[in-house]
């Protein structure tokens, strides 16, 4: 049974940073392509980025791309979103997807 917990959403302001985790139980990071999706009220779901398994390729979204950094850790089995130079339209709920699992979000509010 896979299991996704994020971690470190909070309320910053316009031009801050914040590091999100994804800490899985039931699978390794370094065995599957991982994505961070984000979702606000009245806006549609959007993936923002994404890490390949194999090769370690990442794409970002046009929205996020130049700010924000997906990566992983393996030694501590955790997935990370790096974002930097946030605006207030990245208020949302941000969550790690693997596969059809989803964690439950962490929220992140710019102001």
């Amino acid at each position: 049974h896979v299991q996704l917990v994020e971690s470190g959403g909070g309320s910053v302001q316009t031009g801050g940073s914040l590091r999100l985790s994804c800490a899985p139980s039931g699978l390794s990071v370094s065995d599957f392509s991982m994505a961070w999706f984000r979702q606000s009220p009245g806006k549609e779901r959007e993936g923002v980025a994404c890490i390949n398994t194999s090769s370690g390729t990442t794409h970002y979204s046009d929205s996020v791309k130049g700010r924000f950094t997906i990566s992983r850790d393996n030694a501590k089995n955790t997935l990370y979103l790096q974002m930097n130079s946030l605006k207030t339209e990245d208020t949302a709920l941000y969550y790690c997807v693997k596969g059809s699992s989803r964690g439950q979000g962490t929220q992140v509010t710019v102001s």
